[in-house]
């Protein structure tokens, strides 16, 4: 009769002695596998934040604009046109901002995000956007400079500066970046 009576050859004893030790191994492995995850439920979190911020903002959902920031967050451009602190100063600025422009669509093309922690994150976001302003047909490529915060609400933004390479008529954009 083979190894153990059991019909089992040395290999599968052998296996089956190494079996507790690779099943501790898988288990410790375990920990490391949902912190990847949960990394990447939060990428996907703040990928559907800022698409979700492109949305309200081309549907004009000014007030649901307020779900996207912490209470306490600050939205200000590299050229000083926009700066608000607090989600009602947001809103107030986005309905001072859609006075002067009509329809419009963003379009992000890259997401940079970077973990700081398991709660707070930078993100760089690219992106161009066409709209009417001035009577006329603008587009205009801009980029968002975040700091992303998790709290009880799930992630959202905490600060977003604002930049644009280039925000002209759609007459002057053939060669805007040189000639």
């Amino acid at each position: 009769m083979e190894a153990g009576g059991f019909g089992l050859g040395s290999t599968d004893v052998r296996l089956l002695k190494e079996l507790p030790s690779q099943m501790e191994s898988a288990l410790s492995s375990l920990p490391a596998l949902e912190t990847r995850i949960r990394r990447l439920e939060a990428e996907s979190q703040i990928r559907q934040l800022v698409a979700r911020y492109c949305f309200y903002i081309d549907d004009r959902e000014i007030d649901r604009i307020g779900e996207l920031f912490t209470p306490d967050a600050r939205l200000h451009s590299t050229d000083g046109v926009m700066n608000a602190v607090g989600v009602d100063a947001i809103i107030d600025q986005y309905h001072g901002r859609f006075d002067a422009l009509g329809p419009g669509q963003h379009f992000m093309h890259d997401i940079q995000i970077d973990f700081i922690t398991d709660t707070e994150a930078n993100g760089r976001v690219s992106g161009h956007a066409e709209l009417w302003r001035n009577d006329g047909m603008m587009v205009a490529a801009l980029r968002y400079m975040d700091c992303y915060q998790n709290g009880a609400e799930g992630w959202r933004i905490a600060d977003r500066e604002i930049s644009f390479l280039y925000y002209v008529p759609l007459a002057d954009y053939p060669g805007i970046l040189g000639s």
